[in-house]
């Protein structure tokens, strides 16, 4: 009776011990803020496709204006070139603003949006953060460059596919703003690569 007890409380321990490692090991990774929040209207909307996608266009246009913020305050902060800073500026002051309006026009549609910067936005910003000088600045235009173009992109898709009225009218509005935002980096590049 005693050795029965004895192995019950041997394979009760051993249980305990897989589990208390197994929760220890699911705390360190953290999950991406985008993922969650398409989880969360996926599971929310799942019962409604037109939702759903809808949701995806804020939940992508939320995380250029995240990352777009955080790169803007790199800039001012790394770099030495006055045009690169002020055009680090205005990126922080009109994308918090978008991430206002984006907040606003989900929280309206009960959708759900990433909060903070995803790992793809971190892994830019990291890479960014790594150069300096010239280098930085080069970069750091180039990035504006790319960045735009998608989210342009994103928005041109929105205000065809979008079924959700706000949604079309809101992307519709902000293809401009960004398109500004574009030929600014594109000018920007130009007088850096005339520089050695």
């Amino acid at each position: 009776m005693k050795k029965i007890l004895l192995a019950g409380k041997a394979i009760l321990g051993a249980g305990l011990l897989v589990i208390f490692l197994n929760s220890c090991k699911n705390e360190t990774k953290q999950e991406d803020p985008k993922e969650v929040a398409e989880d969360t209207n996926e599971a929310k909307f799942d019962s409604i496709a037109d939702k759903k996608d809808d949701s995806e266009y804020l939940v992508d246009i939320a995380e250029v204006n995240l990352a777009e913020i955080e790169i803007g305050k790199l800039a001012q902060q790394k770099s030495t070139n006055p045009e690169v800073k002020k055009f680090g500026k205005m990126l922080v002051d009109e994308h918090t603003k978008s991430a206002g309006e984006v907040s606003a026009l989900a929280t309206s549609k009960n959708f759900t949006l990433p909060t903070s910067l995803t790992e793809d936005g971190q892994e830019e910003y990291k890479k960014l953060n790594e150069k300096s000088g010239l280098d930085f600045d080069k970069k750091f235009a180039d990035m504006m460059i790319d960045g735009h173009e998608k989210a342009i992109e994103e928005l041109q898709k929105a205000t065809k596919d979008a079924k959700d009225q706000d949604i079309k009218l809101w992307a519709s509005n902000n293809i401009a703003p960004l398109t500004a935002h574009l030929e600014h980096a594109k000018l920007l590049k130009q007088e850096l690569d005339k520089k050695k």
